[in-house]
């Protein structure tokens, strides 16, 4: 995401970041495991709405484990 003006009430400058995420999943028969890797390098990053800037999640790990019947 490049530079950008958070928005047009508020000036504030929030600059360029690169998030970058991964995953890994196996199946086998009916079963099925992932691994989810979100902000692998803890880059502080921000979003913004319409009033407020809000800071983003750091680097996360969510993990799930399915079965099909």
């Amino acid at each position: 995401m490049g530079d950008r003006i958070a928005n047009q009430s508020n000036p504030v400058n929030i600059p360029s970041y690169v998030r970058t995420d991964a995953a890994i999943s196996y199946k086998r028969h009916n079963w099925n495991a992932a691994l989810n890797f979100k902000n692998i390098f803890n880059v502080k990053y921000y979003d913004t709405n319409a009033f407020f800037i809000f800071p983003q999640a750091p680097f996360t790990v969510q993990g799930t484990l399915s079965v099909q019947f």
